[in-house]
């Protein structure tokens, strides 16, 4: 009898386990699909001279998304979005801006943060600024 109510504690922590995991998985998928690459190569640029691209995105979740905050690494760096919610299967867009003001190769991260998913999602811009 011990043995069978020790058996049923295992099964019963090893479901609990399996059901956070299932969870976790399912919880931390992304809702956003990018429609463009993650990173952009402005290529060879030249000084003191304004570089942009746009990031285009697709939501794939089944209820409106929103972007929270999109951080940048420097003041070189600028981002601008529509501040409004983007609908299932509709599309967004975060356009980047770069101030090539010093001379040599840059690489700026930036963090695009949308509400209820909780890691940020990361584009990259990179170049050359001769």
């Amino acid at each position: 009898m011990k043995q069978k109510v020790k058996d049923e504690k295992i099964y019963f922590w090893i479901g609990l386990f399996l059901l956070g995991f299932l969870w976790q998985s399912f919880a931390g998928q992304n809702s956003v699909a990018w429609l463009t690459t993650t990173a952009y190569n402005f290529g060879q640029i030249p000084q003191h001279q304004i570089q942009s691209h746009r990031f285009y995105f697709k939501n794939n979740s089944p209820e409106s998304i929103s972007i929270d905050n999109v951080r940048t690494t420097c003041g070189c760096t600028a981002s601008e979005w529509e501040d409004k919610a983007i609908l299932p299967d509709s599309t967004g867009f975060i356009h980047i801006t770069y101030d090539a003001k010093q001379i040599g190769a840059f690489k700026k991260r930036i963090k695009v943060f949308f509400v209820h998913q909780r890691a940020p999602e990361t584009l990259l811009v990179e170049g050359l600024v001769q």
